[in-house]
């Protein structure tokens, strides 16, 4: 079973990540025979579909990499100046794993994957902007509500600054903040339906995670690091940048399950101001039950909503449709409270970046 789980996490990075894609596939093989994995995956024999332990695996391995501890396998790491010889990287790999087996297996049962790509500010940005001036049309001003974002599964939080973000679309024009440390191109086909010249004005932000990331200690930011595929450059830089940014504009992300957080977040409310629940790539990782309690919370919340208190849920999740390759796609969704308005944004990789602006009815 878990060998299976190996060989299906082997499908995310696709041909995106062929270093990581390579490193699951040869690790799901020594797996099938009995190899050196099978010692490191121990106590892990019973995850389910969507905890990702291929994706642990290597990560796990990559921070190995980051920290110095495998120099024979570094110059498969092109995070670390290295290039990728696919026939060779598990030869190479072997006697790291081996080495460090134990380290490795307390590593990979003690975590989640967490990428908190900053990418996802992007779409997140243009939903903002939708959503405060959607929000300010049904209550009948002319100026787009102010934002108070709450993030459910938030990691290290960096995806709380939206606002401090610069975004450089094709025509050179840059949403956001221009003089932000962290400036990428988002990739966008089409544009977000809303008037982007105004300003997006955030006036709080909270978030919580099981097992939160303090990106302000090594430890942290090497963690984060290590769930991005090594011969992804550009995201490597990118989560640079963004955890530079997080140096100057700290968030705290509370240690706590989504349902009782989000249920103290939304018992107060305040006048003239959008409360937006958002989470992102993260659904898959909810229990059931978990699923089930933060809808009510939702819901409950919803049913309180005013025109000068309205809330909004914004996510960006995997969704099962035709069209996609791998029969799903990551999907903005917007709805919005007492206004009843409900929109699919658009889809884009899960990423965040490349994202299209395509609004259909949430349905």
């Amino acid at each position: 079973m878990l060998a299976e789980l190996f060989a299906a996490d082997a499908g995310a990075p696709r041909d995106r990540s062929p270093l990581t894609r390579r490193l699951i596939e040869d690790a799901a093989e020594d797996l099938r025979r009995g190899g050196v994995t099978t010692k490191i995956m121990a106590g892990s024999q019973r995850d389910r579909d969507g905890t990702m332990p291929g994706l642990r695996f290597a990560g796990a391995v990559h921070r190995l990499v980051l920290e110095g501890r495998a120099p024979g396998l570094a110059k498969h790491y092109p995070s670390v100046g290295g290039q990728p010889d696919l026939e060779t990287l598990w030869e190479d790999a072997l006697p790291v794993l081996n080495e460090h087996a134990d380290l490795l297996r307390q590593r990979i049962s003690a975590t989640t994957v967490q990428t908190n790509e900053p990418a996802r500010s992007a779409p997140l940005y243009g939903g903002l902007m939708v959503a405060a001036q959607e929000a300010a049309k049904a209550a009948g001003r002319t100026v787009p509500f102010c934002v108070r974002l709450l993030e459910v599964g938030a990691s290290g939080g960096l995806n709380l600054r939206p606002h401090h973000v610069g975004y450089r679309l094709d025509d050179g024009t840059v949403l956001g903040d221009p003089g932000s440390v962290l400036v990428f191109d988002p990739q966008w086909t089409g544009r977000p339906p809303a008037d982007l010249s105004h300003r997006l004005r955030v006036v709080g932000r909270a978030g919580c995670d099981l097992t939160p990331v303090d990106v302000s200690t090594e430890d942290g930011r090497l963690h984060l690091t290590s769930f991005v595929w090594a011969d992804q450059v550009d995201r490597l830089n990118r989560l640079r940048d963004a955890l530079d940014l997080a140096a100057t504009d700290p968030v705290k992300v509370d240690c706590s399950a989504g349902p009782e957080w989000l249920a103290k977040q939304l018992a107060r409310s305040e006048r003239d101001v959008l409360t937006v629940v958002w989470h992102s790539v993260v659904w898959q990782y909810v229990s059931p039950a978990d699923r089930a309690m933060g809808r009510a919370v939702l819901a409950d919340a919803a049913a309180k909503a005013t025109p000068t208190t309205p809330l909004a849920l914004l996510v960006f999740e995997s969704r099962r449709s035709d069209d996609a390759e791998e029969g799903y796609r990551f999907e903005l969704l917007l709805k919005l409270w007492p206004a009843g308005l409900s929109f699919n944004l658009g889809y884009g990789s899960g990423h965040g970046a490349p994202f299209t602006w395509n609004v259909t009815p949430w349905e």
